[in-house]
């Protein structure tokens, strides 16, 4: 999708889950044929022509100003990272032909970190989600169903948005699946703005609207949001129930690969069964059985190898 339609449907998105009563707008009792605002609705609260408005929600116009911009965010009420999401797309240019991104491989620093964080669960995901390296405890925690060496190989590295939509697993781990889902959503959708002339990111989210109707109907939604810190219960096949906080750290010098590690307060129940998973690591067989996920996450047709 060019930037311009991603930017017509972000606003449309967005101003559908406003009604007028929200606002403080009467309605006189009317039968509207749009939920939420209408473009002129929304022009009279930003405080612009909505003739001008209409143009920029239709991608005719481009070079909206700050304080435009900053009005408008006002009026939809929007979260700071809606913000700058709409920032993003109301100033990306999309290129004629679209770039092959290069083939993503683990920063040397992240890969020597991994190894020092020991038994602290840890991986580092590339820019449209895949993982690009675990850690035997992160692998163990959040993927042991999967082969280990699965991020050293382009065609078997698996895809973490992939994995919680399309892997029951992986789905059955978080036992608020819904809020994990809703996260990863709300982050792919600030990368695809930042990288819209990514072909492969468009052909996972393509992959993921066909294959998944929860990601489908959230996908719908335009909302965005941040991974950067979190607490989950997780339902581990092995080790029982436990609550880790998730923490995504960026590095200076790899910008476009994300840290993160799985914590718990020291001493407390959570700690301790991620302290016997450690233990039970080195006694644990991938079983033999293997189902796969379609994927392709360099161009190429080729599975994801899952064993169940």
């Amino acid at each position: 999708m060019s930037t311009a339609g991603a930017l017509g449907e972000t606003l449309q998105a967005w101003r559908a889950r406003i009604s007028p009563e929200d606002v403080g707008l009467p309605t006189y009792g009317e039968r509207r044929r749009v939920s939420g605002l209408r473009r002129e609705e929304l022009a009279l609260l930003a405080g612009v022509s909505a003739s001008y408005y209409t143009r920029l929600e239709q991608g005719h116009s481009r070079n909206a100003s700050p304080e435009v911009l900053d009005a408008i965010a006002r009026a939809l009420n929007l979260t700071a990272a809606e913000r700058q999401h709409l920032g993003t797309l109301a100033a990306v240019r999309p290129r004629t032909t679209p770039r092959r991104p290069p083939a993503e491989h683990v920063d040397e620093a992240l890969s020597d970190l991994l190894t020092a964080l020991g038994d602290v669960p840890a991986l580092v995901l590339g820019r449209r989600s895949d993982v690009l390296a675990w850690n035997p405890a992160g692998h163990a925690l959040l993927a042991g169903h999967l082969a280990a060496d699965g991020p050293h190989h382009a065609r078997t590295r698996p895809n973490m948005t992939e994995l919680v939509f399309l892997d029951p697993d992986v789905r059955a781990l978080y036992a608020d699946w819904p809020a994990k889902a809703r996260a990863v959503v709300g982050n792919l959708r600030l990368t695809a703005g930042l990288h819209a002339d990514d072909p492969l990111l468009a052909a996972l989210i393509g992959r993921l609207s066909l294959n998944s109707p929860d990601f489908a109907r959230l996908w719908g939604d335009h909302r965005v949001h941040p991974c950067a810190t979190a607490d989950y219960e997780l339902h581990h096949p092995l080790v029982g129930t436990l609550t880790v906080t998730q923490q995504s750290l960026k590095a200076l010098q790899a910008p476009e690969q994300t840290l993160v590690t799985c914590t718990a307060p020291a001493a407390s129940p959570s700690a301790q069964a991620l302290a016997l998973l450690a233990q039970l690591r080195p006694h644990l067989r991938r079983p033999s059985h293997e189902t796969r996920i379609p994927r392709h996450p360099d161009g190429g047709g080729h599975m994801i190898e899952i064993a169940q």
